[in-house]
């Protein structure tokens, strides 16, 4: 039973930092480089904002990298459960964008979506689509939870 707890436990742990490593990536790649839009600190120079994009993109292929890791041993181990998996990894989506919109974007003010006028658009594109896929992650958790509990009894 102890052996189940940590299998299901790896898997969570993988999906979470899978899923936050990768939004992290989309986010730095699309909206820093791509479009150009923010920084990851635009309180400052450009050259301090490049660079604060550089350490955010190498702690999001850490974070990746570290999932992908901690997968293929759960796997090797005979953990593999897509659904547990693939909810953690929403999960970790949706909380760090949510976390991004929240605490980066309006609290601490490090760098805005997009320097326009009117942010409201951006923001509650961002926080709502982040908490919809928290939202589909955690129920899949749940369902994943319960179907393992039945296989149990």
């Amino acid at each position: 039973m102890a052996h189940v707890r940590q299998t299901r436990r790896s898997l969570l742990v993988s999906g979470l930092l899978f899923g936050i490593g990768f939004v992290a990536f989309v986010d730095e790649a699309v909206f820093h480089q791509v479009l150009g839009w923010h920084h990851f600190y635009d309180r400052s120079t450009t050259e301090i904002g490049l660079l604060s994009d550089g350490v955010f993109h190498a702690f999001s292929w850490f974070a990746t990298v570290g999932g992908v890791f901690l997968l293929a041993d759960t796997v090797r181990r005979g953990g593999w459960s897509p659904l547990r998996w693939w909810a953690a990894v929403l999960v970790g989506v949706g909380a760090f964008q949510l976390y991004d919109g929240i605490v980066q974007h309006k609290l601490l003010r490090v760098h805005q979506i997009r320097s326009v006028d009117d942010l409201l658009p951006y923001d509650l594109a961002w926080n709502v689509s982040a908490a919809l896929v928290l939202a589909v992650g955690a129920v899949l958790l749940f369902v994943d939870r319960r179907r393992a509990a039945t296989v149990r009894s």
